[in-house]
């Protein structure tokens, strides 16, 4: 609303104070704080995430206390003091103190919401130099952050009293394993960091899209010449007809399926039929609703039943059925397995639509250069990107470049193309930079979506323990175009069995298409959702024979010369059964405390606090499913000295940059300080693939190894020295000692190469994998991940609501490359779990913000305890797998299984909302009578 009365308003001048200094801006006094002190004064630190006070990334200090400056109008503030994250160390001594704490503990990972952390700390800090954890909390309880699960933040903020040290940076040999800090990482702190609606080219025009208010919708346009000459500064119109190319896209080629601007007819709620262009003053005063389309809406397959319906309308006239693709893993005789066992179990499981909720909306801008494109803007996959808009536009995918921003998390969605084919088509016709940024509803409403599932399966054991099969039969809503979907059909069937041996197998999935939302990658693509099923049942038949649940899981740990459910024996690298051996101490303890509250508890207040423990393993294949996986780096010793790393792996808080920088160093022999760091941008940049599938540190990582250990033989041949010689790096020369031999390598005398580099070394791996038959049999990932949670949780019985009070997460990491980031994943990943165990659901059309829809904020974490197991990869840098994606799987499940300890009730359907928590209590109760 703000919005709106600003732009409709004359502009008057204001006169305010901001860090410390007397500004003047020709603004509205009701424009928003924000947009006054990000476009008018260029301090973009000031984050915007969702213009409704819900997230808190756009917190400033008016008069040293911490306010959401989407919902301050700028003329409050004349006569205040605005100090934004640009100008705390300034304002605040404190801040530089807090700003080191934050990244000795690691705690800025994307970075987005850093800016409205540090600002809610300095208020606290300001009043009370030494807060306790309550009040940390509660400082910071207004803004979110869906990257570290927060428990890092509070460490910092608590730390700030420690006295500063400056880093020392690890010489050549000694950076894997260290603990340095994100190289990246005073960026992050400092509010400087570009993300995608940080930056445009100041004649940029601006984007807005016309989008189906209707799950599926015929439409017509009416007069659009009519609406232009009715809108002074609106310079153009596009839909489907001025696509220049195909209008249409797809992460994966042969399914891509979407289109730029719907046709006929739209398809979900949100899809994009137009695009409006024009002046910023003329586009933020504009009226969608006044954009001449008519609507007819039509019937639409809204749950997986309707779509699978006999009569049901066809979302894609070419996939009978509804059905997207299916995914088959069997082996051996499932049936008659379970015919065998001594005790089998089953069930059904459902799961809804999941949002990413990352604190940055989707932004960005293009802009033609001849006949090139360049696309900056937040993205996962840069070179997907790149070939993407150049089937949009019709171009060679040399002729477009796409250069990422920042991106203030990711977690799957922005894989997807968002802002990319919008602004790229406009750019080209017009010849004029254009700029698109989603706004909070628009974000929720149109991106991809973790797969609603709907899961029976069967498991059976033997009286001593055994597994002897499981039986999983998983329908995985994909909305309305295919997106990720066959990645999640094909996933899911090798690994819901979990990391356990199980003989007899089988795993069917279908990907259904829905008139929704499309669901793509979200941090686990179907695996979180499959494990919530197989680890309820694996409790269940530790129960029903009597065997303890955390012995259960150790009996059936897959072991290194066991098949996999593929067939697959991996020989080395197999830590499951290290992160369950793990948690028995753990495990021995929390059931101890948990017995005893419990028998207060019943004698205090009749049992209405309940606490249990629940426990819950995962594996996870690093990378894509049997198929290609490249990953290419280049290093290049430079003429000073130092050497440029060309790392085009996307950092989205994972900490990518640092990482491969470290792994680089040490193929190298070379200092962490001698790097600079050429980042993501498919100009500059090998392929190095996708941000997904916690691939990077393995894959991209492996060829940083490869490539460091190249530029290393290239400078000992120069020296004509052994692989055993040492290398010393300084500005002008390179000395290599073999021995009793000396040579120091003037660089001065070297001649430049084609990249203008004195030595450059590129290097490529894909990680060695093998298709699927027909039963699902072969190698489907050359490396995997392993790891165990235990989760314990009290339940009020009475009000149905459970706070999860500890987390203890054992992970087989390979080799921890940076510890203090890996650590960081886990928190991450374990929040996420516990909003998918607990809060996280996504109703089409309902609830697109972030106070409706859900996220743990700060007092829904508990404290993580992680444990690093480093059972190494043959194959791995330096040993090293994933991790972004396991330290999710495991927290949902184990949840769910503390509940169920807890109370005696499972919980089928996540998340588990107080009413339904209360609701299976009760009807246990009437059960019993």
């Amino acid at each position: 609303m703000l919005d709106r009365v600003a732009a409709t308003e004359s502009h008057a001048g204001l006169a305010l104070t901001v860090n410390g200094r007397t500004v003047e801006v020709t603004a509205s006094p009701a424009a928003r704080l924000s947009r006054v002190l990000r476009d008018d004064l260029g301090l973009t630190g000031t984050k915007v995430g969702c213009d409704a006070g819900d997230c808190g990334a756009c917190s400033v200090l008016v008069d040293g206390e911490a306010v959401c400056s989407c919902l301050v109008a700028a003329g409050q503030v004349e006569g205040c003091s605005v100090t934004t994250v640009e100008g705390l160390p300034t304002d605040h001594p404190v801040a530089g103190r807090l700003e080191e704490a934050f990244l000795r503990h690691g705690a800025a990972q994307c970075g987005i919401c850093t800016p409205g952390m540090l600002v809610a700390a300095v208020a606290l800090l300001a009043r009370n130099e030494r807060p306790g954890e309550v009040e940390v909390l509660d400082a910071i309880g207004g803004v979110l952050c869906r990257c570290t699960g927060y428990r890092k933040i509070v460490a910092a903020i608590l730390d700030v009293a420690a006295e500063a040290r400056a880093e020392v940076l690890p010489e050549g040999g000694e950076a894997v394993g260290a603990r340095i800090r994100r190289l990246d990482g005073l960026k992050k702190v400092r509010g400087t960091d570009i993300f995608g609606a940080d930056e445009a080219p100041a004649d940029a025009l601006v984007l807005r899209a016309v989008r189906s208010p209707y799950h599926r919708a015929a439409f017509t346009f009416g007069d659009i010449d009519a609406f232009l000459a009715r809108h002074p500064g609106i310079v153009r119109v596009f839909t489907a007809k001025d696509v220049p190319g195909e209008n249409c896209y797809g992460v994966i080629p042969p399914f891509a399926d979407q289109p730029v601007f719907a046709e006929t007819e739209a398809r979900f709620r949100g899809e994009a039929v137009a695009a409006i262009v024009g002046e910023a003053a003329a586009m933020a005063a504009l009226d969608l609703s006044d954009f001449p389309v008519t609507w007819q809406e039509l019937p639409a397959n809204t749950t997986i039943d309707a779509a699978l319906a006999e009569d049901a309308p066809l979302v894609h006239a070419g996939r009978a059925g509804n059905i997207l693709v299916g995914g088959r893993v069997v082996r051996g005789d499932v049936e008659a397995a379970l015919e065998k066992a001594d005790v089998v179990v089953d069930g059904e499981f459902e799961t809804g639509f999941v949002e990413h909720a990352y604190i940055e909306p989707e932004a960005g801008f293009a802009r033609r250069v001849g006949e090139r494109i360049e696309v900056q803007a937040c993205t996962q996959a840069p070179y997907m990107d790149r070939d993407d808009v150049a089937k949009v536009l019709g171009i060679a995918p040399e002729a477009v470049r796409i250069i990422p921003t920042a991106v203030g998390g990711g977690f799957g969605s922005k894989l997807d193309l968002s802002v990319q084919p919008f602004v790229a088509v406009a750019a080209w016709h017009l010849d004029r930079p254009v700029r698109m940024t989603y706004t909070r509803p628009e974000s929720i409403m149109t991106t991809t979506k973790r797969h609603p599932a709907r899961i029976r399966a069967r498991a059976g054991a033997m009286k001593d323990g055994r597994l002897v099969g499981l039986d999983f039969h998983g329908d995985f809503n994909t909305g309305a175009y295919s997106s990720w979907g066959p990645t999640v059909a094909n996933r899911v069937p090798v690994h819901a069995s979990g990391p356990y041996y199980v003989p007899h197998y089988r795993a069917l999935t279908r990907a259904v298409h829905t008139h929704l939302v499309p669901a793509g990658a979200f941090r686990g693509f179907g695996v979180p959702q499959a494990s919530i099923a197989q680890e309820q049942l694996y409790d269940e038949l530790a129960d029903r024979i009597g065997m303890d649940r955390l012995e259960f899981r150790l009996r059936n740990a897959l072991r290194a010369d066991q098949p996999t459910v593929t067939g697959q024996v991996l020989g080395e690298g197999v830590g499951i059964r290290a992160c369950f051996e793990a948690l028995v101490p753990h495990w021995q303890r929390a059931r101890a405390e948990a017995a005893a509250f419990n028998a207060t508890s019943e004698r205090k207040d009749d049992g209405r606090l309940r606490r249990g423990v629940g426990v819950a393993g995962m594996w996870y294949g690093c990378g894509n499913t049997s198929l290609p996986n490249p990953s290419t780096i280049r290093v290049g010793l430079k003429r000073d000295g130092r050497i440029a790393l060309h790392q085009g792996a996307v950092d989205i808080g994972q900490g990518s940059n640092t990482v491969i920088t470290q792994i680089c160093a040490d193929a190298l022999g070379a200092p962490i300080a001698r790097f600079d760091l050429v980042s993501a941008d498919t100009d500059l940049t090998p392929d190095c693939g996708k941000t997904s599938a916690s691939r990077q540190t393995f894959v991209t990582g492996k060829a940083a190894e490869l490539a460091g250990r190249a530029l290393r033989a290239a400078i000992l041949r120069l020296a004509n020295a052994g692989e055993g010689a040492t290398v010393t790096f300084a500005d002008d020369a390179v000395t290599v000692r073999d021995g009793g031999h000396e040579r120091a390598i003037a660089l001065a005398d070297l001649p430049a190469d084609e990249h203008g580099y004195l030595l450059t070394d590129e290097a490529t791996f894909d990680p060695p994998t093998s298709p699927l038959d027909a039963d699902g049999q072969g190698v489907p990932y050359a490396v995997y991940g392993f790891g165990a949670h235990m989760v314990e949780v009290e339940v009020d019985t009475a009000l149905g609501t459970v706070k999860a009070l500890k987390i203890t997460a054992a992970h087989d990491v390979g080799r921890a490359i940076n510890p203090t980031l890996v650590e960081g994943q886990i928190e991450g990943g374990a929040a996420q779990g516990l909003g998918l165990a607990l809060m996280e659901e996504f109703f089409p059309g309902k609830g697109e913000n972030l106070h409706d829809y859900l996220i743990p904020s700060a007092g829904d974490m508990p404290p993580v305890e992680s444990i690093l197991i480093e059972d190494a990869s043959p194959i791995g840098p330096f040993g090293a797998k994933g991790i972004g994606e396991q330290a999710l799987i495991p927290t949902a499940p184990a949840i769910l299984n503390a509940i169920h300890d807890a109370t005696g009730v499972r919980i089928r359907r996540v998340p588990a909302t107080p009413d339904r928590v209360r609701a299976a209590i009760l009807a246990a109760r009437s059960v019993r009578g």
